[in-house]
């Protein structure tokens, strides 16, 4: 797998890392065993960035995270977030004591002296402009508790905010076929500042594996259910902010683009890579053969430009209408 530097940490990771919501929660179920044999696939792939937080499963990512670095003990990056876990919840999640509580939390189950990097978990952009919550992140950084840190965001707004912060190496955006805006609004000034940029949802939920229809249904529990239209978290974390049965008519209407020797899943990865702001995506896998086809996206050739181009015309046209939520 190729590599990139992340940001001003100047760590080298794998350019295609592992999201890992879905071995915690919200995805549906994921063994335990299963999961542990997701990230060894991932890692002898070259993945060497795990993407976490607090919250998923209540701490049951972190802890299967923790469990494979003592197995292992290989030199993998990870990334965790904080600020949405209860207790406290909000908003006493945004105090100095409870962010202390959480890292501290986040160390023990992960079973490391200081975290990598840890994110704010896409929190009130008002709490984020009082600049408190920062600050708290700085202190935990001179005592050594965190690497660096980073700040996961949903809109546009938050990030060109948390781009121009002293000490933030990093930030975690929705970016994918279906959700382009960052392009214009926020890879120069990341490249200016050496803010390393992290992507999520670059399969939008899935919808760009190309193989749902619209009578395609998910477990109770799996958050392309119950959030769908946004009645739990942020709509734009399901489905690209996209409504499910579109979201299915757009990918069906992407098949013809999609190069010879590629699968649609490919062509959608190879997409966000062949942007060079991008620092590392970290589509999510729920068992090991997903981790392993993931990771073969980096192997793949630069998208052609007028292929480029195609794609850029139609999410105009064709899909920029129909995204809703911040973005």
């Amino acid at each position: 797998m190729k590599t990139r530097t992340f940001g001003r940490t100047g760590r080298t990771v794998g350019e295609v890392g592992l999201g890992t919501w879905q071995l915690g929660a919200g995805w549906g179920e994921v063994t335990e065993e299963t999961a542990l044999a997701t990230l060894r696939a991932a890692y002898e792939a070259g993945t060497t960035l795990f993407d976490t937080a607090d919250v998923y499963g209540m701490g049951r990512s972190e802890t299967i995270i923790g469990k494979f670095l003592k197995e292992t003990r290989a030199p993998i990056f990870v990334a965790t977030k904080l600020g949405r876990f209860s207790p406290p919840g909000w908003p006493d999640n945004f105090t100095r004591a409870a962010i202390r509580q959480h890292t501290e939390a986040s160390l023990s189950r992960l079973g490391v002296a200081a975290l990598d990097l840890t994110q704010f978990h896409c929190i009130p952009t008002d709490v984020l402009k009082q600049g408190e919550v920062i600050e708290h992140l700085r202190e935990l950084k001179r005592e050594g508790k965190i690497r660096d840190f980073g700040m996961s965001v949903e809109s546009m707004e938050q990030a060109d905010f948390c781009v121009r912060q002293e000490g933030v190496a990093s930030l975690q955006i929705i970016f994918n076929v279906f959700r382009r805006k960052p392009i214009e609004t926020l890879f120069a000034e990341a490249k200016k500042r050496n803010v390393a940029l992290l992507v999520r949802l670059p399969l939008a939920s899935g919808l760009l594996g190309g193989k749902m229809s619209k009578t395609t249904t998910f477990p109770e529990n799996d958050h392309r259910n119950f959030n769908r239209d946004g009645k739990r978290f942020n709509v734009g974390e399901t489905f690209a902010g996209l409504p499910f049965e579109k979201g299915v008519e757009l990918a069906d209407a992407l098949k013809p683009l999609v190069p010879a020797g590629y699968t649609m899943s490919e062509l959608a990865l190879r997409w966000c890579l062949d942007f060079d702001a991008v620092s590392a995506i970290i589509p999510g896998a729920k068992n090991p053969e997903q981790a392993k086809a993931n990771a073969r996206a980096s192997e793949l050739p630069m998208l052609r430009a007028e292929l480029h181009k195609k794609l850029d015309d139609f999410y105009t046209s064709d899909v920029a209408p129909h995204i809703r939520g911040v973005y």
